[in-house]
């Protein structure tokens, strides 16, 4: 076998797994755009500002959530803007990003 066919054998492989991944990746989005929750039947439900709380108190939550029913994550929420406050909330008790790279 010469260098060219080897070449030609490995550029072939290569095309065929990067074929296969978006494959997957694009059967994974169809699968998760046919995903759905139920729209919220509350009243007010929770926004930024108890997402940021229920953030900052997961670690509470958790310990709590092991022996106890409690959730540590409120459903029905208000959606996006309650995912932010908890991501920023989380962040801020748990260190953030930045703290591991000193």
């Amino acid at each position: 076998m010469t260098p060219e066919d080897k070449m030609k054998t490995l550029s072939c492989d290569r095309s065929r797994r990067i074929l296969m991944f978006l494959a997957v990746v694009a059967m994974a989005l169809v699968i998760a755009s046919c995903a759905s929750q139920p729209r919220p039947e509350a009243f007010d439900p929770p926004g930024f500002f108890s997402g940021l709380l229920h953030g900052f108190l997961i670690v509470f939550s958790f310990i709590g959530s092991l022996f106890t029913n409690i959730r540590i994550y409120n459903f029905p929420n208000s959606g996006g803007w309650y995912d932010f406050g908890y991501l920023i909330g989380a962040s801020m008790f748990l260190g953030g990003g930045g703290a591991s790279s000193r």
